[in-house]
């Protein structure tokens, strides 16, 4: 019999601060060099610490290559003794702040700067398709399978005919995200979205439908880890982490995708933060598709698995709603910014916690959630994890 777990080391002492997002542009003749060192520019600007006292740096970018973190160092002037290079697509932005909290938590660094961004040229996506995996390059793009959208139409498909899922349930996330993004300055999506106009846009790969879709673009988002004590010596206000979780390659036994990774570890995500799923003022989910909205909601707690159609239709999704939900408006109608997806969640839940949101700010908001899902394969997304976040004690 497999040994219980350990009890989880609680993140004590430990916060997240100065959230920063590069306002995104559909298209970029820049690199993502430069993408990334605004926004580490913007984090030393909002903190009023100088980049040369970040002594932890955490990178997640899918077209900086042929670099990595390390490269950015000489590009951008840093001297750290702390490093990471996080490629887990949608699941980064957990990862890197689970790495670097336990990092200065351990005293191994004192500022960890952690970082997602990626340029759009207008040929860049196609070349990430081709070279997303080794899965990719031999078992998916030859034969005419031409990357994510039909990879989670083929998920979409399984999930709507096992559970009962029908668009119109899909179509209520987008169109609650668009309401949210219209009071967001920073997203890409301008217009409104009606539940009529999501039913009537042409299709992609079936059920997969254009406003399931997130629109690729430039961009960057980014925040800082640090200790307590490091944050209120430069008068920095932080966000706690109550508890976080991460997990790769879970539920083997789904012949195709029903759960995500939170499900093995979701009870000790609450029992670590000491709140539960009816406590949150707000949830981040990752959002590259509706339908991985709707599994997060299943399986993060909010409801039980197979009921995340009625959760939908029972509840308002907006920001003034009954249950506020990808207050920003999320990847499908800010835009996914690349590997900067992954942390637009997390930026977003640091400002509500914080009551620095603005005019996407959750009335009274002090403990939110927000997960991540990333590395799609063919049938499934390997990577996913949560964070609970609450605002200053």
């Amino acid at each position: 019999m497999p040994k219980p777990a350990s009890p989880r080391t609680p993140y004590d002492g430990v916060v997240i601060a100065a959230p920063v997002t590069i306002p995104y542009e559909r298209y970029s003749i820049e690199s993502a060099h430069w993408w990334i060192a605004r926004a580490l520019r913007a984090l030393a600007e909002t903190s009023g610490i100088s980049a040369r006292d970040f002594d932890g740096f955490c990178l997640s970018s899918f077209t900086v290559g042929p670099d990595t973190a390390i490269g950015l160092t000489q590009h951008l002037g840093l001297s750290v003794r702390w490093l990471d290079h996080i490629p887990l697509g949608g699941a980064s932005a957990i990862a890197a702040l689970r790495r670097a909290a336990r990092a200065v938590q351990a005293r191994d660094c004192d500022v960890v700067a952690c970082v997602g961004g990626d340029t759009n040229h207008v040929d860049s996506f196609r070349r990430t398709l081709e070279n997303f995996s080794r899965f990719s390059q031999d078992a998916v793009y030859p034969y005419g399978a031409g990357g994510a959208n039909a990879s989670f139409a083929l998920i979409a498909r399984h999930y709507m005919n096992r559970f009962g899922v029908r668009r119109e349930d899909l179509g209520r996330i987008a169109v609650a995200q668009r309401a949210n993004a219209l009071r967001n300055p920073n997203a890409l999506m301008k217009t409104p979205l009606t539940l009529e106009q999501y039913m009537a846009a042409r299709p992609i790969a079936d059920p997969i439908h254009l406003y399931d879709c997130v629109m690729p673009c430039a961009g960057a988002e980014a925040f800082l880890v640090m200790r307590e004590e490091t944050a209120a010596s430069a008068g920095i206000k932080g966000a706690r982490i109550l508890g976080s979780i991460e997990r790769h390659n879970a539920r083997l036994d789904d012949v195709v995708q029903n759960h995500g990774g939170w499900v093995a570890d979701i009870d000790d995500l609450y029992a670590m933060a000491g709140v539960g799923p009816d406590r949150m003022d707000f949830v981040q989910t990752y959002d590259d598709y509706p339908v991985i909205v709707m599994m997060q909601l299943e399986d993060l707690g909010f409801c039980r698995k197979g009921e995340g159609a009625a959760f939908v239709q029972q509840h308002d999704l907006t920001i003034d709603g009954t249950f506020p939900h990808n207050t920003s408006g999320g990847q499908l109608s800010a835009g996914q910014a690349g590997a900067a997806g992954a942390y637009l969640g997390v930026t977003e839940a640091v400002r509500q916690v914080l009551g620095t949101a603005g005019p996407t700010q959750v009335p009274g908001a002090r403990v939110g959630l927000a997960s991540g899902f990333g590395m799609i394969n063919y049938d499934r997304g390997l990577s996913s994890g949560a964070v609970i976040l609450a605002g200053e004690s």
